[in-house]
């Protein structure tokens, strides 16, 4: 049967997942040890292991007193671990990977940083993004360049179109907001802010389907002509769109 999953609200802006079974309880990257903590002593569970996604302090800070509270194994990027904590299980996307008794592909979305990981459970329909796909939108190029994002985006958007996309930030408004500019008959997008703009629970996360319908960096080849670039590639358009949304 498909895991239990909780998002948490950490910090000012960041999502942290705790996924369960009768098998344990793992985490999404760490940014804020309290609610991870409350929440697990709320729900009577332990924490067997932490996946991590990335290297910013904002998604692996609350690591050192997790670990120290509950013991969890630490298990992030092979490519990472130089700026990762101590890890106990090093990963290369690709191999296999099996969490709470399900398999788990480990999948290479860099360039947000290079050697971010997602992390997909096909069996329960998640995938665990951070700071590659978001919420309509998708993370700044901070180390790595847009053919880059553009292959890991590639990559996710090629998943089945009923996965829950598990970002690592509520930037909703904002990715709204750039969205509505460039795709502005778009009635699903403003079906989705309203939605949102009503809603108290968090707009993350949202399945595949909803992304391929509202995120502007889905939809290149819907937006190529009203951006005046009928000739370009792909990850041309998407380079333009990246760079608009840094200047928005």
């Amino acid at each position: 049967m498909p895991l239990d999953l909780v998002t948490l609200r950490c910090l000012r802006d960041n999502y942290a997942y705790l996924l369960h079974s009768e098998a344990g309880t793992v985490l999404i990257d760490a940014p804020e040890a309290q609610p991870i903590l409350t929440e697990l002593s709320v729900r009577g569970w332990g924490l067997d292991a932490i996946l991590l996604t990335h290297h910013h302090d904002d998604h692996i800070q609350a690591v050192p007193e997790l670990v120290a509270a509950t013991g969890a194994r630490v298990i992030g990027a092979a490519a990472d671990a130089h700026r990762l904590p101590p890890l106990d299980v090093s990963l290369v996307p690709g191999e296999p990977l099996e969490v709470l008794g399900e398999p788990v592909e480990i999948l290479d979305v860099s360039g947000h940083t290079i050697g971010h990981l997602a992390f997909h459970f096909p069996q329960s329909a998640l995938a665990f993004t951070a700071d590659s796909l978001m919420a309509m939108g998708c993370g700044r190029l901070f180390e790595g360049d847009a053919a880059m994002m553009w292959a890991s985006l590639s990559r996710l958007d090629a998943l089945p179109g009923e996965t829950l996309i598990c970002s690592g930030h509520d930037y909703c408004s904002g990715n709204a907001a750039f969205a509505l500019t460039v795709d502005p008959d778009n009635a699903a997008l403003r079906e989705r802010m309203r939605a949102i703009a009503e809603a108290e629970s968090p707009c993350a996360p949202a399945t595949l389907a909803l992304e391929r319908a509202t995120n502007p960096f889905l939809r290149v080849d819907a937006l190529r002509g009203g951006l005046g670039m009928e000739g370009a590639d792909d990850a041309a358009v998407f380079a333009r769109l990246r760079s608009m949304k840094d200047a928005f």
